[in-house]
């Protein structure tokens, strides 16, 4: 059954001219069925290079909401639209405009992990990976951060800036579940330990490497190690044990599951293609405030 409705999914995606966007926190069944598989910002900037007529998103909302505004000329679509990130839902515009008549001359630096309408607020738009370096280029020395308190924290210790959270609790519940003993625990056993900057402090400072999952993805391909212990959702953790089968790669906890992400299906990403449901739609001005972010962002790295 599950081998013939994704020969279907397949078949209307190829009649269609679609292509399928999988984050590495999908199930392996969906994450096979991609065109393009990865983290949340690169996913939408290679739908960018790509000529389709319809872009099904298989992550959470605030990720399709991204490819929709990067690409505003072909609709995209999630196969759930209840799919949404606890995260970024603890951040509110209240929070955002307390920050910034606090501090009026902090520039806003939003996560992508947030929602469009918290987006249009930002200065600078980063992602776990970008996050350090970008910061380091701003000028300030103050900066308004949202809405991940663990990765504040952990871009606070690496640029020596004051990073002000928004909101002060701002977290990811997968990767706080994850403790020091976790980490020394598989140490112990010879294990190398990588984590995301989203984990708490205490686990960030005793693992072997710290990156966002295109850089743990990379560590595992580039690393002599054998056996390495990983701290994010359980669906990276399947797929580098798929393309790494000779390295012995497991979770730092097994419980470490985005229920939302799981909320995506076979079946739901067959029923988004067939009736194309559900559309997400970016209004034009948050879209063009975004891109605004977005375009400064890349100007301080270089990228354009």
């Amino acid at each position: 059954m599950e081998r013939d409705i994704s020969q279907e999914i397949l078949n209307i995606k190829n009649k269609k001219g679609a292509i399928i966007l999988a984050h590495f926190y999908q199930t392996l069944d969906i994450q096979e069925l991609a065109d393009f598989v990865g983290d949340s910002l690169k996913l939408s900037m290679d739908a960018m290079k790509a000529e389709a007529s319809m872009i099904i998103f298989c992550g959470v909302l605030f990720m399709a909401e991204q490819a929709a505004v990067l690409n505003p000329e072909i609709p995209v679509y999630i196969p759930d639209q209840d799919a949404v990130c606890s995260l970024a839902n603890m951040l509110s515009i209240d929070d955002i405009v307390r920050a910034k008549r606090k501090y009026p001359n902090a520039p806003i630096v939003m996560y992508v992990n947030s929602k469009a309408i918290h987006k249009a607020y930002a200065d600078y738009i980063v992602t776990s990976a970008n996050a350090v370096s970008v910061i380091q280029e701003i000028p300030q020395e103050t900066i308004i951060f949202g809405p991940d308190r663990n990765l504040a924290e952990h871009v606070a210790y690496k640029t020596g800036k004051k990073i002000i959270p928004v909101p002060e609790d701002g977290h990811c519940y997968v990767h706080v579940v994850f403790s020091k003993n976790d980490v020394e625990k598989f140490k112990e056993k010879g294990y190398a330990v990588i984590v995301h900057p989203e984990c708490p402090c205490d686990v960030r400072m005793h693992s072997n490497f710290i990156g966002s999952t295109k850089q743990m993805y990379n560590f595992i391909k580039k690393s002599k190690t054998d056996k390495i212990a990983v701290g994010t959702e359980i669906g990276f953790v399947e797929r580098a044990k798929k393309d790494f089968p000779d390295k012995e790669i497991v979770p730092l906890r097994p419980d470490a599951i985005c229920e939302d992400m799981k909320k995506i299906t076979l079946q739901k990403l067959y029923n988004s293609l067939k009736k194309e449901v559900y559309r997400v739609v970016i209004d034009k001005p948050i879209a063009k405030k975004i891109k605004v972010a977005l375009d400064r962002t890349f100007k301080l790295l270089g990228l354009i």
